[in-house]
């Protein structure tokens, strides 16, 4: 797979004492951020000398858009949206009525303007959402717990707001800052697992205490109601409100793809008796079942990613009477569901097209396919509010695809015919942010090295010459069963897929984009995403090396004017494409990484990925880790490709302290050729609002043009 540097035959423990750049693990230290700002100054000068700032602003349009789709959420009579643009950077909480959503020029209730709390309070809030009391019958949604980070981390501030009265409560309830769960429990009562104090967090510093916190009762004082083991990754609890269905859930998640679901009966919990690895959705009467490996009950073999039903009651009392409501294909996966009053939407992927199936338990479950989902485009459908009495049955779909932009439609299950309701009506569409009249999109499909056919799209210009010379960047994630789908951007069309420059032969060259669907991520379900897990990583990578290759010889592209671009997972994804693939390409941009393989655990939440990657503190799973680990893979006699590896301090999830380390390393055995960037705020998305993702986005596909088309100094 590559070469090891002479670290990876030392013991993890070694590794950690041999690591010439812990220093910058302090992330907040002068010295560290004093190194940082000389970085950034660095790649602040190279890209001066580019178009930038146009890319920037043009990017900017596209994000602060008055013409994209406002998505909303039914609450009651009202739909919320949070809403961001050029005058309202921080963004504007915001409702209106279904006909003022519907109306050319929508009304909107501001609620909350995030730019005017932060002025007012001295504090950056960035927002991250809101979670309404559902209230009596017959009353109007009224109170809600508003999230609001103070540097666009997973840390957050939960405050009690009235919608009515358009203020935060005198008095209501107001968590501080901390990686928190809540649920409401009743008007006057919250579930809450957040910090509580030593011992509370998890090692993967997610709470692992639940306490039940009356108004006006201080955290330390609220009592017990379910905790989970240190070394388990979260706890919480969940309060269903739903109408006649009321009831207690409380979610042991040992790690990413384990955990056990309880459920409150006679003061005690009861555990739902099923594997670790089966997910549960209950809902109303039902219980429904996802398996992510085989799952033998009785005599029947239920395969991953299969859909399974239940009656709640019959099950708890120890009947198995299942029923299979999707049974995947090889290239079948079920990627969600959603439930309105009487039916089951499910959401599927066919060769990573959508396909979408309606179920209805009243008739013996049974399964039509909704005529919504064009080849090569991603439709979601789900449900709109299946308490409300006359919306019950409504579901919104939302259609996209790489050239087509986005559609947000309405429509109603199982009206009938004449009544002029069914097949979803479009609501509000996107505007087209760049000119894709002459592109072309196509699916490919690259065979790995282990024989595995692994699918990708291509979007380029109708016409390009395949001669190797068209600058391609090919992005990816392969991780956490996360599919990638046919999406459209403004961001990625006048970020890449516009540009154009005549090579030295006068022939036109415009941006080509490629998008892999490599093992690691959820295209094809659980087995796809698991054929990649730890000691099979090398499968993602190697996948994703062998579209490259495909590109080549296909003629798209050439090494030299081949990049690529990931994030987070897909971060690790690049930086293990420029230690053990670097003759493949010509540029790597890497954001918000995790490259560290050895300390990823103690960084951050990396704790919590451990039944991704692996343990490095266990000398056994560390020999198969170190070799997806780029930052000791790095040696000094190979020619790397240039590199930007960008990243945020205010990241508490992955953090930026591997992208730092990272850098330092590489220049330090003399690469001359790598850019470091970190945005002082932002979190994980490395951007705390419009212009910040626009400047993230414009700073890599800037550096990506430079490199591919010759001209990075």
């Amino acid at each position: 797979m590559g070469h090891m540097t002479s670290a990876s035959a030392q013991t993890p423990q070694d590794q950690d004492t041999d690591d010439e750049f812990l220093w910058l693990e302090d992330i907040y230290g002068d010295k560290q951020l004093d190194w940082v700002r000389a970085q950034n100054s660095k790649t602040e000068a190279l890209l001066s000398a580019t178009d930038f700032e146009r890319t920037e602003e043009r990017l900017l349009e596209v994000l602060d858009s008055t013409d994209r789709i406002p998505m909303v959420v039914k609450r009651g009579d009202w739909y919320y949206n949070f809403w961001r643009d050029g005058e309202h950077p921080k963004g504007l909480w915001r409702r209106t009525t279904w006909d003022g959503y519907t109306a050319a020029d929508t009304q909107w209730e501001t609620l909350l303007d995030l730019d005017a709390l932060s002025a007012a309070e001295g504090t950056e809030w960035v927002w991250g959402g809101a979670r309404f009391l559902r209230p009596e019958d017959g009353a109007s949604y009224r109170r809600a717990l508003v999230l609001l980070s103070p540097d666009g981390g997973d840390a957050a501030r939960y405050r009690e707001y009235d919608v009515v009265d358009r203020a935060f409560v005198p008095g209501g309830f107001d968590l501080p800052v901390a990686k928190t769960q809540v649920s409401w429990a009743g008007p006057d009562s919250l579930y809450v697992a957040t910090d509580f104090g030593p011992g509370s967090m998890t090692a993967s510093s997610y709470p692992r205490m639940v306490r039940t916190v009356h108004r006006g009762q201080d955290l330390p004082d609220a009592d017990l109601y379910f905790e989970v083991p240190q070394d388990h990754m979260m706890g919480y609890v969940h309060h269903d409100q739903t109408p006649g269905f009321e009831r207690d859930l409380a979610l042991d998640i040992i790690d990413f793809y384990d955990s056990i679901t309880y459920l409150r009966r006679d003061d005690a919990w009861l555990r739902v008796e099923v594997p670790l690895d089966v997910t549960v959705d209950l809902h109303r009467q039902w219980l429904l079942m996802r398996p992510r490996t085989d799952w033998l009950v009785g005599e029947t073999l239920h395969k991953a990613g299969s859909l399974l039903a239940a009656d709640l009651e019959d099950f708890l009392a120890g009947g198995r009477n299942l029923r299979t409501l999707f049974t995947p294909e090889p290239t079948v996966s079920l990627q969600s569901w959603s439930w309105t009053r009487d039916y089951l939407l499910l959401n599927l992927l066919r060769d990573v097209s959508s396909e979408i199936q309606v179920l209805e338990p009243a008739a013996d479950w049974q399964a039509t396919t909704l005529d919504a989902c064009p080849p090569l485009h991603t439709v979601d459908a789900y449900a709109v509010d299946d308490e409300d009495d006359a919306a019950g049955n409504d579901y919104w779909l939302i259609s996209t695809g790489f050239t087509t932009p986005s559609t947000l439609s309405r429509g109603t299950l199982g009206s009938p015919a004449g009544t002029g309701k069914g097949a979803a009506a479009a609501v509000k569409s996107s505007p087209s942010f760049f000119d894709s009249s002459d592109c072309t999109v196509e699916q490919h499909f690259a065979v790995s090295a282990d024989g595995t056919r692994v699918p990708y799209f291509q979007v380029a210009h109708q016409g390009m010459v395949l001669d190797g010379g068209n600058p391609t960047v090919l992005s990816g994630y392969g991780g956490f069963e996360q599919a990638l789908t046919p999406a459209y951007s403004g961001v990625v069309g006048r970020g890449w897929l516009e540009r154009s420059y005549t090579d030295d032969g006068g022939t036109l060259r415009r941006g080509v984009y490629v998008l892999a669907n490599i093992r690691g991520g959820g295209e094809y379900g659980p087995d796809w995403h698991r054929a990649a897990l730890q000691q099979n990583r090398h499968r993602a990578y190697e996948d994703f090396a062998a579209v490259a290759r495909d590109l080549t010889d296909r003629g798209v592209t050439s090494r030299e004017h081949l990049g690529c671009t990931g994030r987070s997972n897909g971060g690790l994804l690049v930086g293990n494409m420029l230690t053990l693939y670097p003759e493949l390409f010509g540029a790597v941009s890497c954001g918000v990484p995790l490259l560290d393989m050895r300390r990823y655990t103690k960084l951050s939440a990396g704790h919590s990925w451990i039944a991704e990657y692996g343990d490095p503190d266990d000398p056994e799973q560390w020999e198969f880790i170190k070799t997806f680990s780029p930052y000791h893979l790095l040696r000094e006699d190979v020619q790397y490709p240039p590199s930007l590896i960008w990243t945020a301090t205010s990241d508490d999830r992955v953090g930026p302290v591997q992208a730092r380390k990272m850098a330092a390393r590489m220049q330090a055995i003399g690469v001359d050729r790598v850019w470091f960037h970190e945005a002082l705020e932002g979190g994980h998305a490395g951007a705390a609002d419009n212009r910040q993702s626009a400047r993230m986005h414009a700073m890599s596909y800037e550096f990506l043009w430079e490199a591919l088309t010759g001209r990075l100094s």
